[in-house]
């Protein structure tokens, strides 16, 4: 039987506002108690009651774990007061706290609700601050009452906090009236988080808004696919999969949305495809903007200084012809494989606008990209994100300083790892460009496609309308490397020579998973440190999938055992399936805009890490619940409750080392589900190894990977647009 306590919350310790777990302290009548739980928007002087049961944390001690809690009002004019007077309401500081209790007594939480204009008696506080405190304190409450009816649902605090932004106290019953509004992507929620409250009230299983949220629902799982559109036919199957209702009533909703602009359909690509209104927007403006930058009478700059003639570079005739389209092109692709010279290429652009005065900013999709870029050019190269100034609104959506209304200062852009850029990175980055701003889009057509929606690099290239330099000649200075060989060879469908000796490359027969991790353990741990002087932290192991044994999460936990083994200098912290320990190489893997770094020295500080960075955790304490992760002279800390942002990095997937490069990878050639084993996954492994490539596995995998030249097919109307 769970115990029950009561008391005041005197101290709160730690609060997590995205899931509402909260470290704090409670002085009942007997003692004061440490109580920990899902108990959000909690403030200090509330009253509550608590039911739960005492538990040892092995660092704390002794703990209230909470299950419910129920708050209590105030009462009398101590517990009034105390709660007033810590600025639980906003507005209301201590003074102020005791001038409105000795005035109004056991009823102040009523005025201030109920009658808050009778605060303006009080010296110090004007009619218009009385009305501010009283709509604080509304809030305050209607904010808790909507958390604790999301809450029993197991539903996020911050959806609750977004969510009342908009209906304020009326929340909870626009909720129970559409259950589904929560889904919209202002919101955040999971269609089967709004259709389990819909079912708990009684909603009929073919009701509008249910088959509405699903059809949201089922056009923003496939954005995650890399979708901008579904097929009519395909998106309501799928709906009726999903739910289960009849086709004539999925068409009814799905015509009510596109009278409401939700959801537009548009007849592209030989079918009518249904696009989310964002999405839509974003891939119309692209074709719009490209096409007028194709059409624009760019003005040629001066070639009498052409780097072409007096550089001491050899370039060749393809890339003096890439550098002279640069010079009179107002956007144009440069593409090709490793060795074939992306860089010098891009150099000699660089070179060739800064003779002729030309502002040239660099940039790429991640940090790693970014950083690589610059250390290849020689210039500053930021990421995409930081370039247009990223940050959140109040509904948590990415907002960019600079747009259409506040453009870049620049006269052209190099992006590198084009590639990897979805249609909205690139809507965002296009509508900050101000017009006669040149773009060179740069990158490697052969790699994988972006995890976002859309496949921009590609349909661009084909669509045939822009200027593209394919590079395709091998520099000799890489003819001797067996990655550019075996790279280009396989992206021709060629199986490489096994046999033959390289000084970079290598391959080791292993059949069984528990073999080709075992080796791969020996190799990073021992025999490429001992034998060849590599030092761990320029190696990288990848696998194509995260599972079986030879997949990222088994890699990480036996190279973690390896490479960082258990100590008691060591801290540690268990979350979820992970063990994060100091020493450890870890990944961050989202965005986060706001997280703040610093220095070492802490006479730097910044915001944003960002998904794909890769650190190492410097301290776990546990006295903090806190982990610090060093990202290349950023100091980061997580508290725990953030952890589910990191993961181990010994060991990485294929699609997660995108836009970066090391020194050694060491590649696990072992059996994954068919989507995995592709070419395009294997060209992207091997090319990211700049020095040294180890292949570890099945020959038969490798045969598989080369042969399976399928490409997951994307819903996409770039292409069809820009040829219209």
């Amino acid at each position: 039987m769970d115990d029950i306590i009561e008391g005041i919350v005197s101290n709160i310790v730690f609060s997590n506002a995205e899931n509402g777990y909260t470290v704090f302290r409670i002085d009942t009548t007997e003692e004061a108690v440490t109580a920990a739980g899902n108990v959000p928007a909690i403030s200090l002087g509330e009253k509550l009651v608590l039911t739960g049961s005492w538990m040892t944390h092995p660092q704390y001690g002794e703990q209230f774990k909470v299950v419910t809690y129920e708050t209590r009002t105030p009462t009398g004019e101590e517990e009034i007061f105390r709660y007033l007077s810590t600025g639980a309401v906003k507005g209301i500081g201590p003074a102020k706290a005791r001038d409105i209790v000795d005035r109004f007594g056991a009823n102040a939480l009523s005025v201030i609700e109920h009658d808050p204009d009778s605060l303006a008696a009080i010296k110090g506080i004007s009619l218009r601050s009385a009305r501010t405190i009283g709509d604080n304190f509304r809030r305050r409450a209607g904010l808790r009452r909507l958390v604790v009816f999301l809450g029993g649902y197991n539903i996020k605090p911050l959806i609750a906090t977004r969510v009342y932004k908009d209906y304020g106290d009326d929340s909870v019953d626009a909720i129970c009236d559409n259950p589904y509004l929560i889904v919209s992507e202002d919101y955040g929620a999971d269609f089967f988080e709004a259709d389990t409250i819909a079912l708990d009230l009684g909603f009929d299983s073919d009701s509008p808004p249910r088959i509405s949220a699903a059809l949201i629902y089922e056009l923003v799982h496939n954005l995650n696919n890399g979708h901008t559109f579904i097929p009519k036919d395909k998106l309501t199957v799928a709906v009726n999969t999903l739910i289960g209702v009849n086709h004539e009533a999925i068409v009814d909703a799905l015509d009510t949305l596109c009278e409401y602009g939700d959801i537009i359909i548009e007849q592209i690509a030989n079918v009518e495809g249904c696009y989310l209104k964002h999405i839509y927007e974003a891939e119309e403006y692209l074709a719009k903007r490209i096409l007028e930058m194709v059409d624009s009478n760019q003005i040629t700059i001066k070639t009498h200084n052409n780097i072409t003639k007096t550089s001491s570079i050899p370039y060749s005739a393809t890339q003096k012809e890439a550098i002279s389209l640069a010079t009179k092109s107002a956007i144009l692709v440069l593409t090709g494989g490793p060795g074939t010279g992306k860089t010098t290429t891009v150099s000699g652009i660089l070179e060739m606008f800064d003779n002729n005065g030309l502002k040239t900013v660099l940039c790429a999709p991640t940090g790693r990209a970014a950083k690589r870029l610059s250390e290849l050019t020689g210039r500053d190269a930021a990421t995409i994100h930081r370039l247009l100034g990223a940050g959140h609104n109040d509904s948590g959506k990415t907002t960019f300083e600079h747009d259409e209304l506040n453009q870049l200062d620049a006269d052209a852009v190099i992006v590198d790892e084009c590639s990897m850029i979805d249609i909205l990175l690139m809507y965002a980055l296009l509508k900050a460009i101000k017009p006669g701003c040149r773009l060179i889009m740069v990158g490697d057509a052969d790699q994988l496609p972006p995890v976002g929606p859309g496949n921009m690099f590609s349909d661009v290239i084909r669509s045939g309308i822009i200027p593209v330099i394919v590079l395709s000649e091998i520099f000799r200075q890489s003819e001797g490397s067996g990655i550019i060989k075996c790279a280009h060879g396989i992206n021709n469908g060629e199986m490489p020579d096994l046999t033959e000796k390289y000084t970079d490359l290598f391959f080791m027969r292993r059949q069984s998973e528990e073999q080709i991790a075992q080796t791969v353990a020996e190799l990073y741990s021992e025999r490429l440190p001992k034998n060849m002087g590599i030092d761990p932290s320029l190696i990288q192991v990848l696998s194509p999938t995260r599972k079986r044994g030879a997949g990222t999460v088994a890699l990480n936990v036996l190279l973690q055992d390896k490479l960082n083994p258990q100590s008691i200098q060591k801290g540690e912290k268990q979350f979820g399936n992970f063990l994060f320990r100091t020493g450890d190489k870890v990944m961050q893997i989202k965005n986060n805009y706001d997280i703040i770094w610093q220095s070492p020295d802490k006479r730097t500080a910044g915001t944003g890490i960002f998904n794909g960075d890769v650190g190492t955790v410097r301290e776990v304490d546990h006295n903090r619940e806190a982990i610090t992760v060093d990202f290349e002279e950023k100091l980061v800390t997580y508290t725990f409750d953030q952890l589910h942002e990191l993961e181990p990095a010994f060991a990485m997937t294929v699609h997660k080392s995108q836009g970066s490069e090391y020194h050694t990878v060491i590649l696990a050639m072992t059996s994954a589900a068919p989507p995995l084993l592709t070419r395009s996954i294997l060209y992207t492994a091997i090319t990211r190894a700049k020095s040294l490539l180890v292949i570890v596995g099945s020959v038969e995998v490798m045969q598989q990977m080369v042969a399976n030249d399928k490409r997951q097919k994307r819903y996409s109307g770039l292409k069809t647009r820009l040829v219209k």
